[in-house]
């Protein structure tokens, strides 16, 4: 009996204490994280108030019909990520992924339309090479069982090995990504909706990229789910 007790017990990953059976964080350190209230109804910007559009929505619309993402990229979330996209520390992308998925399947209650599939962001061969793998693809591969929505990981490349985004500024991200990526079958795009997945958006340079280029190829709509959202530089 004892030894099925000890088994069914569960610590949060993040402080260590005791958490309830199924749940990877505690009820205070889920309550902790940077959750995201006020944002673009589009773009999810952090903002001042909901059901707004930022000024740069509204100066330039997006490709992209709307974001979903559940938190600010600030502590502890943004130590997560780091951990899992630069040390290899899968545990903790596996634990984001779990609540992204919770997130995504409230918002699909209330009304956010089901995409036809997923599909993750591409990394640059080089970058591919030096890291060991793709953490949109992970993401995205530990989303599909659980939202029970397919996952294709070939369709989506990236045709040129550009600088990194993080070293580049908004008009900067803009002109690297240009050309940057390519489809392998743009017959499986046409007439569907999809949903690309990421890590982080923060100028949102990737998302309209892929965007731009999978309406191109017939999609009717482009959904861009991903971890956290950037606040503007300063906020």
């Amino acid at each position: 009996m004892v030894y099925n007790w000890l088994k069914l017990e569960h610590h949060c990953q993040l402080c260590d204490e005791r958490c309830e059976t199924g749940h990877s964080l505690c009820g205070p350190c889920e309550a902790e994280l940077p959750w995201l209230g006020g944002q673009c109804s589009i773009c999810a910007l952090p903002l001042a108030a909901t059901a707004l559009i930022c000024g740069q929505c509204l100066k330039h619309p997006p490709a992209f019909e709307h974001v979903a993402v559940p938190w600010r990229f600030a502590f502890p979330v943004d130590s997560l990520i780091s951990r899992f996209k630069h040390q290899s520390r899968w545990p903790f992308g596996r634990l984001l992924s779990e609540h992204l998925a919770r997130y995504l399947q409230h918002r699909f209650d209330e009304g956010l339309p089901r995409p036809d599939l997923l599909l993750p962001v591409p990394l640059a061969r080089k970058r591919l090479r030096q890291r060991g793998f793709n953490q949109a693809q992970m993401l995205a591969n530990w989303l599909s069982p659980v939202l029970n929505l397919p996952v294709r990981n070939e369709l989506l490349q990236r045709t040129q090995d550009t600088q990194s985004q993080q070293e580049l500024d908004a008009a900067g991200r803009r002109r690297n990504l240009r050309q940057a990526f390519a489809l392998t079958d743009e017959r499986q795009i046409v007439g569907r909706h999809v949903a690309v997945i990421d890590d982080v958006l923060t100028t949102g340079a990737t998302a309209e990229a892929l965007a731009r280029l999978l309406k191109h190829a017939g999609a009717v709509r482009v959904d861009i789910y991903c971890l956290a959202r950037t606040p503007k530089p300063g906020d």
